[in-house]
């Protein structure tokens, strides 16, 4: 099966190591050299390249910056790759390629394929590139959240597949909680909303506005309150059009136009010009024959009617009082029948609260009850696998200098009156069920269980680490292991114990070691020596693959602290030899 593969990092003016490339093997490597020669700055590198935190004071003194690059070979598909590709990287010849720089300032930038990025997302790819385990980078594993991950993560599908019901029912259940809430919370607000919605609607619904009224009963009032005026102008105005009937000698104008047009007909054949206006004058003879009996018609029919007028009068302040309070400055009553319309629909959606505060309830309590029952089968599932898990990681301890230790899993529930019912009483919970999962160590038989934090060295729990990882290889494998001080505190037979299992790791993924033991330097496929120079700084030619004579006699100075003693020279061919000969 191909897989991720971080073949080199070149390392530019950090701390002792002034620019060295250090080639990785596919399989087990070992970091070797003297103390204080820069080895630890190779995890150093790796942390900054998989976004660690930038610290200055790494920058080699008298240097603007210091630069780590990484290549990383890729499978075409894998997660790592899509996710580079989304931000716009490229791979090299199916490499992807990091630079991470740190400037004396403070400064940090990176790069991904080319393109710059944000350091957040070399972070992002940590997680499916390499596993970190140094010093430092254990106390991960000293948190509780890290440690129910990793039994999640041993489980596999007896606990993902529960817990993708669990975490859609936990979301939905939020959702319905939160809109509950809400909705109760406000209940008072909303009541007095609908009132007053409801009182403006009876208010309404008792005037029974029509759009357009308002205008035409301000035309009627004008009408009526100028009744007078107005009849006495037709009058004047019909008896100049079609002359006064009492006053037989008085000349109107209708009669004036008829004596024109007689005129012009008399003698409309001689001219056709004349004749054209011939024709005109007969058109204002009849408009005005027109106009003259509409006046006779207005003025009979046009009343003075007070009873009327004040009917009127108190129609349109009763629609100004509607406009006023519902409608809009300045604007008719067409503002008032859409508030009308809109606060109907508002009225509607608030009397429908209480059905919809009952049917959240339903669905909430009916929610409760699911998430009881999938909170339960995820501690079942995890229940059983923390026995395996421990039992498996037990027996990796034992090979690994720590023969009477026991790994347990302490897998408990809160009491929260709130919370879900597990077991037959109320818990707490979160996204990741209700369950709170901590790894114990006995470090000797009759000892107590006790968190690993209390109960392991740094040592000890490197180790602890390394059989966890050990342990998961064969059902979900991270690309790359580093390992930083895994053998502190063990030598002689324990130490070839972990350079066995380095190596067993290191069939499925691959491992990366600073070590100061020759008996797990001896299990690497290649082995890589950090040197200085005699001014103290590591070059590009201080860091250099060993191989035949060359490693043997670093192994030997690792064995005795002499390159040429003959026992030590003997034991490192031994120790080689066994490494080969299992591996």
């Amino acid at each position: 099966m191909v897989r991720s593969v971080l073949e080199e990092m070149r390392i530019r003016s950090l701390g002792v190591i002034d620019d060295a490339v250090v080639e990785l093997s596919p399989g087990f490597t070992a970091v070797t050299g003297e103390t204080g020669a820069g080895k630890t700055m190779v995890v150093t590198s790796l942390g900054l390249l998989l976004g660690g935190r930038a610290d200055p004071a790494l920058v080699r003194i008298g240097a603007k910056s210091a630069v780590v690059e990484g290549r990383v070979a890729l499978p075409s598909g894998a997660p790592a790759v899509v996710r580079a590709e989304e931000a716009g990287a490229e791979l090299d010849e199916g490499a992807l390629l990091i630079s991470r720089t740190v400037s004396a300032e403070g400064r940090s930038r990176a790069h991904l394929g080319g393109r710059s990025v944000p350091v957040g997302m070399l972070m992002e790819l940590a997680d499916e590139l390499v596993a970190v385990h140094g010093q430092t980078d254990q106390q991960g594993l000293l948190k509780a959240a890290r440690q129910r991950q990793a039994l999640d993560r041993y489980a596999g599908g007896a606990v993902s597949g529960p817990h993708a019901k669990y975490l859609a029912a936990y979301r939905r259940l939020k959702a319905v909680s939160t809109e509950l809430d809400e909705l109760t919370t406000r209940a008072r607000e909303r009541a007095q909303e609908a009132d007053l919605l409801r009182f403006g609607l009876n208010e309404i619904a008792g005037v029974e506005p029509r759009e357009g009224e308002d205008v035409e009963l301000a035309a009627e009032a004008e009408r009526l309150g100028h009744a007078e005026a107005l009849a006495s102008a037709a009058s004047v105005a019909h008896a100049a059009l079609a002359g006064n009937p009492e006053d037989p000698e008085s000349v109107d104008a209708t009669t004036l136009v008829a004596g024109a047009g007689r005129a012009l007909d008399a003698v409309r054949s001689h001219d056709p010009a004349l004749a054209a206006l011939a024709d005109r004058m007969g058109e204002i003879s009849i408009l005005l024959g027109d106009v003259a009996g509409e006046l006779a018609g207005y003025a009979d029919n046009l009343e003075a009617d007070p009873l009327r007028l004040t009917v009127v009068e108190e129609r349109r302040a009763a629609l100004a009082g509607l406009t006023r309070k519902y409608g809009e400055y300045g604007e008719d009553i067409r503002t008032v029948l859409a508030w009308a319309e809109e606060s109907a629909g508002r009225l509607t959606e608030l009397d429908g609260d209480d059905d919809r505060i009952g049917e959240l309830t339903a669905e909430r309590d009916a929610l409760r009850a699911e998430l009881s029952g999938l909170a339960q089968a995820l501690t079942d599932a995890r229940t059983e696998a923390a026995a395996r898990f421990a039992d498996a990681v037990t027996a990796e301890l034992a090979h690994l200098a720590m023969p009477h230790a026991r790994v347990t899993f302490d897998i408990r529930q809160s009491d929260d009156p709130d919370g879900v019912e597990v077991g037959g009483r109320p818990v707490a919970y979160t996204s990741s069920g209700a369950d709170e999962v901590e790894l114990l160590l006995a470090p000797h038989p009759g000892a107590q269980p006790r968190p690993i934090a209390k109960g392991a060295s740094g040592g000890e729990l490197s180790r602890v680490m390394l059989a966890v990882e050990v342990v998961f290889a064969g059902t979900d494998p991270v690309p790359t292991y580093l390992f930083d001080e895994v053998d502190a505190g063990v030598g002689g037979k324990a130490a070839v114990e972990i350079g066995r299992r380095l190596a067993k790791l290191a069939k499925t993924a691959q491992v990366v070691v600073v070590t100061h033991l020759p008996q797990v330097a001896a299990f690497a496929d290649r082995q890589l020596l950090v040197e200085k120079t005699d001014d103290g700084t590591v070059t590009r030619s201080g860091v250099t693959v060993l191989e035949g004579e060359d490693r043997v006699r670093e192994l030997s100075r690792m064995l005795a602290g002499q390159e040429d003693s003959e026992t030590a020279r003997a034991h490192a061919e031994e120790l080689l030899a066994t490494a080969r000969s299992e591996v």
